[in-house]
């Protein structure tokens, strides 16, 4: 299956936090939409690896993707390698989106900075017909995506574009409280953590909201890109009198 937009994760929930929102009104868009994860969570404090799927599997249906696969990788053991990029170049092939969002380039968690990286090697690398890759047997043809974009996640960092989430921002975060065992809910007995507080889930919103001050709209989610961006025309600017 051909996607539009395809989003990379290390662990299940990044892309609910970071880029869930554009998922949601690309789908309104009539696009077609997929996440990856490329680990399972596996060292997470809370919850297990079968839960985690669940919910992301739960997520999903929310988001209303038309994929979501996992690649199995290691979790917090990524390397910038060709075992590692071969697994993403395949994936990219298979589905061929136009456009790749990805981890932050920096990060608390150092996956996600490490990912950034990889993701965007084998963007790259995808488009050379003599990196030879199969998927169920069937030799893959190279595909470069035309756009690779990073996602903003728990460190703030400043945008080179945001796009407003207002009217899908509830469904967002209805998203990622399927992650029942990740964030904060006291129907959970599991260790506290970082992410687990409802401090967190108040800084995710604000951080939206932060963005969405940018351009005058209430929520919107940032984006990072190392290619220049090119309009049609004006039109295509939102209107801001802030």
């Amino acid at each position: 299956m051909k996607l539009d937009i395809l989003a990379f994760g290390v662990h299940p929930d990044d892309v609910e936090l970071s880029c869930s929102g554009v998922l949601l009104v690309e789908k309104l868009n009539g696009k077609k939409t997929g996440i990856i994860d490329l680990t399972a969570g596996e060292l997470g404090t809370r919850g297990t690896v079968e839960t985690r799927k669940q919910e992301a599997a739960d997520a999903a249906k929310i988001l209303g993707v038309d994929v979501r696969d996992n690649l199995k990788m290691a979790d917090g053991f990524l390397q910038n390698d060709e075992a590692h990029q071969k697994k993403i170049i395949s994936a990219i092939r298979r589905y061929q989106p136009e456009i790749i969002l990805c981890n932050a380039p920096e990060d608390r968690h150092p996956d996600h900075g490490r990912s950034s990286k990889m993701v965007a090697d084998a963007s790259f690398l995808s488009g050379l017909q003599k990196i030879e890759t199969e998927h169920e047997g069937i030799k893959q043809t190279a595909w470069r995506p035309v756009y690779v974009f990073r996602y903003i996640q728990d460190r703030i960092l400043q945008p080179d574009f945001v796009i407003d989430i207002s009217a899908v921002f509830e469904k967002k975060i209805e998203a990622i409280k399927a992650y029942k065992t990740q964030f904060y809910n006291t129907q959970i007995n599991e260790p506290e953590t970082y992410i687990s507080s409802p401090d967190f889930l108040d800084s995710v919103i604000y951080r939206h909201k932060w963005f969405g001050k940018m351009i005058g709209v209430k929520y919107a989610e940032g984006f990072i890109s190392e290619k220049m961006i090119g309009l049609n025309n004006f039109d295509a600017l939102i209107k801001n009198n802030t």
